[in-house]
């Protein structure tokens, strides 16, 4: 697959890379490790029956800030169609670097039931390691990454600020998988 970038300013890692690899809190406090959804390769820890060792293929969303207009409208249309982003195969977390109490509260009043984690502190150290942190507005810009179950970066588009992801891109993209 290839990487889209839309906009200008930062492009993100690069496809074809090993995604790198963090701890960040939830909404709800909990700890989340994108090394937690890896798989190992066929005939690993699942008995040499061809699957993929447990591991799940992850959508890693950044978004500047909740409580915002576009913010809002990509993670609602997210929940909308959260069967596609969340199952047996797949994950979806989306990262802000907003504190795990505003993200808290935003995901009660959104309906948001999939992880939203916190790059509150130290503050957007997991947007800087994936290469899309707007060091003028102490952000992350839209940056989407679809990371296999091995953990390497597999497709990732990178949008400005004011600039909305495309849903369907995504879906296109993990069918590929």
């Amino acid at each position: 697959m290839t990487e889209t970038v839309a906009g200008s300013g930062p492009a993100g890692i690069a496809v074809g890379t090993q995604a790198p690899d963090f701890t960040l809190k939830d909404n709800h406090g909990r700890t989340v490790r994108l090394s937690d959804f890896r798989g190992g390769p066929a005939g690993d820890e699942d008995g040499g029956d061809g699957g993929n060792g447990g591991g799940k293929n992850v959508v890693l969303l950044f978004y500047p800030f909740a409580f915002t207009g576009v913010c809002t409208g990509e993670l609602c249309a997210l929940r909308d169609e959260l069967p596609t982003f969340v199952n047996d195969d797949t994950q979806l977390l989306a990262v802000s670097t907003d504190s795990i109490h505003a993200l808290r509260i935003f995901a009660e009043q959104e309906g948001l039931e999939y992880p939203l984690l916190s790059d509150f502190w130290p503050h957007g150290q997991t947007s800087r390691a994936y290469g899309i942190f707007d060091e003028d507005k102490g952000c992350a810009l839209r940056g989407t990454f679809i990371i296999d179950k091995e953990g390497v970066v597999r497709w990732s588009v990178v949008n400005a600020l004011p600039d909305a992801r495309d849903l369907d891109e995504y879906v296109k993209a993990l069918a590929a998988l």
